[in-house]
């Protein structure tokens, strides 16, 4: 379980406390560029002649390459010690990918750049979380992760809150994803003041090695496991939206909208469930994933206000999954194995989540009720793991 480690007098929380605000103000522009983007994805692929198994699978294999890649870049974080030379560089790639998507003509295309701004997450991702550890550990992991998630999702409403006004306004997708420049410079504006005034984040921590050798416990594992099998039944959202769309559930303007309610469910479960973390440990995600799970039925079998509570409750999910996953695996290694700790996972947790959303793309064309059953099943398989990793960690040093 995380713990504060220093007391509340000491100035160095305060400027790690500065830290995790900064670089969620951050990922809060970020995130409205590129969840703007996601919230209409599904739809643009739509018009452009995809169908949903097409649907499914590129926004899988984005997840696929956005997770999988993870490891060799939390691995190069690590080897080189280039944290924010490679932070910078993979937001750029992950930012500067959204506003081309409006130049898109083909589903190919639009795929190609849905993809690539995957790519940049993948590149920039465990250096900045292993950066954003060694500040949230004066201060709580949950505490610390969770707030970066709030900010974080601060962004993933507005983003699409912007999109769904150019939509109401008839400007078209194209002007959407081009409007989600401003938010991309934002971004990486404050970004390089972040690297200027905090160039050692990792002297805010001074914890001891956790590991013993070259091999992270078995715990671990066993929690890649468990939080993957809940992304493997976790339905992106730009198949969601196909749904939506498809089904004629929704119009196309209150799509990103409903979009924007997850996220700010999202951002208040990230608090909730970071609070809940630093007091009872990864225990917490096990009512999250019984929350979670209720989100399918509702989201592909329900109308309009069944669709609103499904969409909440796949925030629920998303935001105890973004806070307790990053802060449990800051508590399970050592502060110098840190980006190839987040690497491996988010590799892992991406290959469930590519496996899970394209075999649900493929299931929405044969049956859904079979969709249904699959997610729901999955992620309540997840709970037993939970339980168990409480008893293994208890035998481990």
């Amino acid at each position: 379980m995380s713990t504060v480690k220093n007391s509340a007098r000491d100035p160095n929380q305060g400027t790690a406390l500065k830290f995790v605000i900064l670089m969620g103000v951050v990922s809060l522009f970020a995130d409205a560029t590129y969840e703007g983007a996601r919230s209409i994805a599904g739809p643009f692929l739509s018009i452009l002649g995809a169908s949903a198994t097409v649907v499914g699978i590129v926004a899988g294999f984005g997840e696929l390459v956005g997770y999988g890649l993870r490891s060799l870049f939390g691995y190069l974080s690590d080897k080189t010690g280039k944290y924010w030379a490679i932070t910078i560089f993979g937001y750029a790639v992950n930012l500067l990918a959204v506003p081309l998507l409006a130049l898109a003509g083909r589903w190919e295309i639009a795929a190609f750049f849905m993809v690539t701004e995957r790519l940049g997450k993948a590149v920039r991702t465990p250096a900045r979380d292993a950066m954003l550890s060694h500040a949230a550990s004066r201060i709580g992991c949950g505490k610390g992760f969770g707030l970066h998630e709030a900010l974080d999702q601060v962004g993933a409403m507005l983003g699409p809150a912007i999109v769904a006004l150019v939509l109401y306004l008839r400007g078209g997708y194209r002007t959407g994803f081009a409007l989600l420049l401003i938010p991309a410079l934002l971004s990486l504006s404050i970004l390089a003041v972040a690297k200027r005034l905090y160039p050692r984040p990792r002297d805010f921590e001074e914890a001891p090695a956790r590991i013993q050798g070259g091999h992270f416990p078995r715990a671990y594992w066993l929690y890649l496991i468990a939080v993957g099998l809940i992304a493997a039944g976790f339905a992106d959202f730009p198949l969601i939206a196909y749904h939506f769309k498809r089904a004629s559930v929704i119009s196309d303007d209150w799509i990103p909208i409903l979009y924007v309610i997850a996220m700010g469910v999202d951002a208040l479960a990230a608090l909730l469930f970071g609070r809940l973390f630093d007091r009872w440990g990864m225990s917490v995600l096990i009512p999250a994933a019984l929350i979670s799970a209720g989100f399918a039925p509702l989201v592909f079998l329900g109308g309009f206000r069944l669709g609103i509570l499904g969409m909440a409750l796949w925030g629920v999910g998303m935001g105890a999954q973004e806070s307790v996953m990053r802060a449990a695996v800051a508590d399970f290694v050592s502060a110098d194995r840190r980006g190839s700790a987040y690497g491996i996972f988010n590799t892992g947790y991406g290959i469930f989540w590519f496996l899970g959303s394209a075999l649900m793309g493929i299931l929405y064309d044969v049956s859904l009720p079979f969709l249904i059953a699959f997610s729901i099943t999955v992620q309540l398989a997840s709970i037993p793991l939970f339980l168990r990793i409480r008893r293994v960690k208890k035998t481990e040093p």
